[in-house]
C-alpha cells in the first residue's frame, strides 16, 4: 500500500471536520451577539489551525526541532499581540 492510500481516508475525515467547523463559524457569527461571537469564532479558528498543523503539515510526526521552529514564532506573536492590546483598545474606544 502506498503512502497516499494509507493517508487518504484520514485526510478526507479531517477535511470534513474543517468544513463543519467553518460552517459552525459562519452560523455562530450570525447567531450570537457581537462580543461572544468573536470569542467563539476565534476559538473555532484555533481548532481549525491545530487540525491543519497536525495533519496536513505533518507536525505530529516531526521531531522537536521542527516543533520549536513553529512554537517560538507563535510565542513571539502572542507576546506582541498582548503587548499591543492596550494601544489597540486606546484607538478603538
Amino acid at each position: 500500500m502506498s503512502a497516499a492510500e494509507n493517508h487518504g481516508p484520514k485526510n478526507i475525515v479531517i477535511w470534513a471536520y474543517l468544513v463543519v467547523l467553518a460552517i459552525v463559524s459562519v452560523l455562530v457569527s450570525r447567531g450570537l451577539p457581537p462580543p461572544i461571537d468573536m470569542v467563539v469564532v476565534i476559538g473555532l479558528s484555533i481548532a481549525k489551525a491545530v487540525l491543519v498543523l497536525t495533519y496536513f503539515m505533518h507536525l505530529r510526526s516531526e521531531n522537536m526541532f521542527i516543533h520549536s521552529l513553529f512554537y517560538v514564532p507563535l510565542a513571539l506573536v502572542v507576546i506582541l499581540f498582548f503587548g499591543f492590546m492596550p494601544d489597540i483598545n486606546h484607538w478603538l474606544y
